[in-house]
């Protein structure tokens, strides 16, 4: 071999090389870049729960409401298809009428049962492996126990300085809280904005501080002493009160602006629940690293283009490295025969 051949198929072998280095660079890119890229991308926020017609009402059952003691509700109280509410007195309807099987109550319990499978459906959802939410700082998003949901201590739900973060709490059957259990806001949260989907019944346990809006499938019993910011809702069941407050919230615009400033976005009552602010304390984000409080929309479509585009680029180096290939056996070729 003459030392121009010589040097030309040297200077092809070092050309394959570089093409070998370029498509390994495109396939650790696409497969390794690509899922750590996507990972960076913000949750997608969840929209509120929309309840219709039941927005207006504190407590609604399908049976019976019935109360005992001096509960104090603001908000309307209603029953449909039963027809019985009793309680009231001694009980007290602030600022809200009590709807006794009529039209308006009927109209209330239909779209409430819309909100229900909406807020049953709501995707992605984090996956509780401990049924119990006590002792956790939850961001925004969707969380789900797949069968007994349940609240010993405090569960602190961190708005994140955005007034419209929204918690939606899915329970494949009952929710139950212990006595002296607290729903605690933080970071702007607010009560009007979280929704709790029980799949059976619900049960507050005594002298318990609830925020959010109950739609239980069957009943609700909210025991001695419990103050609920947010509403109290059963489909198909009865609620039952004790000496109970219950007050419907409302939301405002309220933002926290720095770690130690707290702010008056309440829907509590009395001041003991439904209260935003920033304790300045750690979040455990747990939507977002499993399966969501939101998660990168369209994360799928994502990595098949990647792997689309990858492989492109590889179909196109080794057309190059081939058409190198054939040019050099033709010069080769054409070398010896000379």
């Amino acid at each position: 071999m003459s030392l121009t051949g010589a040097l030309g198929k040297g200077c092809l072998r070092r050309r394959f090389m570089a093409i070998g280095a370029a498509i390994t660079m495109v396939v650790f890119t696409v497969t390794l870049g690509a899922p750590a890229a996507l990972a960076a991308q913000p949750p997608v926020p969840q929209p509120p729960v929309g309840l219709g017609n039941a927005a207006p009402f504190a407590v609604l059952a399908g049976t019976t409401v019935t109360n005992t003691g001096p509960s104090v509700i603001s908000g309307d109280v209603g029953v449909s298809p039963g027809t019985a509410v009793t309680g009231f007195p001694p009980g007290q309807v602030n600022n809200g009428t009590v709807h006794e099987g009529d039209a308006v109550a009927a109209g209330a319990q239909s779209d409430l049962t819309t909100a229900f499978n909406d807020a049953a459906g709501r995707t992605p959802a984090t996956v509780e492996a401990n049924p119990d939410l006590g002792g956790t700082t939850l961001a925004p998003g969707v969380y789900k126990v797949a069968s007994a949901m349940s609240l010993t201590g405090t569960v602190t739900l961190d708005g994140q300085n955005n007034p419209s973060a929204v918690f939606v709490f899915q329970a494949g059957s009952t929710l139950i809280t212990a006595s002296n259990s607290t729903v605690k806001l933080i970071g702007g949260a607010q009560a009007c904005n979280v929704f709790w989907e029980v799949g059976s019944s619900a049960t507050l346990g005594t002298n318990s501080t609830f925020v959010g809006t109950i739609m239980a499938l069957t009943s609700a019993t909210v025991q001695t002493g419990t103050t609920v910011a947010g509403r109290v809702l059963a489909r198909n069941g009865q609620v039952s009160l004790d000496q109970n407050t219950i007050t419907v919230p409302t939301c405002t615009s309220t933002t926290t602006t720095s770690a130690t400033t707290t702010t008056s976005a309440t829907s509590g009552t009395s001041g003991t629940s439904g209260t935003s602010g920033n304790s300045g304390t750690g979040v455990i984000p747990k939507g977002a690293p499993k399966t969501g409080a939101g998660g990168a929309s369209g994360s799928g479509d994502n990595i098949v283009l990647l792997v689309l585009g990858g492989m492109a680029l590889v179909a196109a180096g080794a057309a190059s490295a081939q058409a190198l290939r054939r040019r050099w056996s033709y010069g080769g070729a054409g070398g010896r025969g000379a």
